[in-house]
């Protein structure tokens, strides 16, 4: 039923956005030089790789100063970048991957392998099922960028305090996984975007 429910959703949010997401695409190319689309190697189900489309909301080559990006005003992040960040515009482009079956709609985020070679053997649980667009840790960390601004150490704060938080909360949910649970998580990130 999830997996049904993915490729109905996915495949209607890609045919209606799609005049939305050209007019996106059009910003991003006159804003800065670079491709439209930013595709990152991430880990999936069953710990495999696979590439993470989003909309390039950074300079290109940003990637190679840090993986992680932090406060409301990251220079590294581009003007057209900002808004579609703020607004999460610029994960809508992983629909796709949900078409494909690399992500569900609901689903752990997935975490770059640098970061999954942390993982302890219990946190790898995470990755018994599809990564997801959005999840209850993304929802509780909506703010992440801006504590990561405040720490001394932003990496070794992410890595301390947050990652294992996130997998904690991500466990409880491969745990209870069900349909209402995704709906419910579905609506939540909704009204999180609108209304913030």
């Amino acid at each position: 039923m999830k997996r049904i429910f993915d490729v109905v959703a996915s495949g209607l949010g890609l045919l209606v956005l799609s005049p939305f997401f050209l007019l996106l695409a059009v910003w991003i190319k006159l804003d800065s030089a670079g491709p439209v689309f930013y595709r990152q190697v991430r880990v999936g189900r069953y710990n495999r790789n696979f590439r993470l489309f989003k909309f390039r909301s950074m300079r290109v080559g940003s990637d190679k100063k840090g993986l992680i990006t932090v406060g409301g005003r990251d220079p590294r992040v581009t003007r057209s970048g900002y808004f579609i960040r703020k607004y999460k515009l610029d994960e809508l482009p992983q629909l796709i991957n949900v078409l494909l079956g690399d992500m569900s709609l609901v689903g752990p985020r997935p975490e770059v392998r640098k970061y999954v070679e942390m993982y302890t053997s219990e946190q790898l649980h995470v990755l018994d099922v599809r990564p997801g667009i959005t999840d209850m840790a993304s929802i509780r960390y909506r703010n992440e960028n801006e504590l990561l601004a405040e720490a001394e150490d932003p990496e070794a704060y992410y890595i301390r305090k947050i990652m294992p938080d996130k997998l904690k909360i991500n466990l409880e949910y491969v745990a209870k996984h069900s349909f209402w649970l995704d709906m419910k998580l579905i609506f939540k990130t909704i009204t999180e975007v609108v209304t913030k």
